[in-house]
C-alpha cells in the first residue's frame, strides 16, 4: 500500500514533529512513526468498515419501511431492495477476516459517529447514479461493483464532513487520504466475485526493508543532523540557514542523508523522489 515516497513523507513528519514539539526524544519519534505508518492503514480499514455500515443502514431502512408500511422512496424501484444485495457490498459485509480484523482493532467510530453513515447514506439515496442503478431490478457484479466506485469517488471521498472528522481524529491522516483513496479505488477495481477472504487485507508495506528503510532514515536524519547542516552550509554559501523554511530544511537534511547513507538506493531515485516531495510540500 505505502510506496517508499509515502514512507519519506511520514519520516518528514516525523522530523518536523520533533521540530515543533523541541522533543530530542528519539525513542519517541520512532514510535511516533511507527504508529504514524499503521494508522494509515487504520484509514483503510475505516474507509471499508464506511462500506458495511451503510449496506447496513440501507437494510435498516428497507425493515422500517416494511413494518410501517411507509413509501420512503425506494418502493418506486422495481427491486427496493437491489442496493442492500449489491454484490461487492455483501462481499465486504460477510468477509469474517476482514470483520475480525476491524473487531480487534475496536474501529467502532462509525458505530459511536453514527451520524455521518446517515449522511452519506443520504446523499447517496438522492444522487442520480444511485436512482440510475435502481431503475432495473437486476445486475451483475460488474456493475455492482462499478457502482460502488462510483458513489466512493463521486460522493464519498469527496465529502467534506468525513474529511474533516478524519482530519481531526488524526493529524497525519491528512496527507495519508489521497493516497488510501487511490489504493482504495485500484484494489477494488481488481476485485472479483470469487477472492480469498484475505484479499481486502494486503499488506501496508511491501515488506520488513521498508520499515528498517524508515526507522533508519528517521534515526540517520537525527543523529546526523549537525554533519549535515555542515553539509547544506558548505553548497549554499549564499543562503542564510536560518531562512531556510522548516520543511525545506528537513527535506534537504534527508535527501543528503539518504545520498551519503544508504548506498543501495541509486542516487537519481533519491533526487527525483524529494524534487517530488518537494513540489507538495516545499514553500
Amino acid at each position: 500500500m505505502l510506496t517508499r515516497r509515502h514512507i519519506r513523507v511520514k519520516v518528514m513528519q516525523s522530523i518536523y514533529a520533533l521540530v515543533q514539539s523541541k522533543d530530542d526524544s528519539l525513542q519517541r519519534q520512532e514510535k511516533f512513526l511507527k504508529v504514524s505508518i499503521e494508522n494509515t492503514y487504520t484509514l483503510y480499514l475505516l474507509w471499508l468498515s464506511l462500506f458495511v455500515e451503510i449496506q447496513k443502514r440501507a437494510a435498516e431502512q428497507i425493515s422500517l419501511s416494511a413494518k410501517k408500511y411507509i413509501s420512503d422512496g425506494k418502493q418506486e424501484f422495481p427491486n427496493p431492495k437491489k442496493f442492500v444485495q449489491n454484490r461487492l457490498l455483501v462481499q465486504i459485509l460477510e468477509n469474517k477476516t476482514l470483520e475480525e480484523e476491524i473487531s480487534n482493532r475496536k474501529l467502532d467510530n462509525w458505530y459511536l459517529n453514527e451520524e455521518y453513515v446517515k449522511l452519506i447514506y443520504k446523499d447517496i439515496i438522492e444522487s442520480e447514479t444511485y436512482k440510475e442503478y435502481m431503475s432495473t431490478p437486476e445486475s451483475d457484479y460488474a456493475a455492482d461493483k462499478e457502482l460502488i466506485l462510483t458513489l466512493f469517488k463521486n460522493i464519498i471521498a469527496p465529502n467534506e464532513k468525513i474529511y474533516d472528522y478524519f482530519e481531526d481524529d488524526k493529524l497525519t491522516w491528512v496527507d495519508d487520504i489521497p493516497i488510501v483513496n487511490t489504493f482504495l479505488l485500484k484494489h477494488l477495481k481488481k476485485v472479483k466475485q470469487v477472492h480469498p477472504d484475505s484479499y481486502f487485507l494486503p499488506s501496508l508495506l511491501k515488506d520488513d526493508e521498508d520499515m528498517t528503510y524508515a526507522m533508519q532514515l528517521l534515526s540517520r536524519t537525527l543523529l546526523k543532523n549537525d554533519a549535515l547542516e555542515k553539509e547544506i552550509d558548505g553548497k549554499t554559501p549564499n543562503w542564510d540557514k536560518d531562512r531556510i523554511a522548516g520543511i525545506d530544511s528537513i527535506l534537504l537534511k534527508m535527501a543528503i542523508c539518504e545520498l551519503l547513507h544508504f548506498p543501495s538506493i541509486p542516487e537519481r531515485v533519491t533526487i527525483n523522489e524529494y524534487l517530488e516531495i518537494a513540489k507538495e510540500y516545499s514553500t
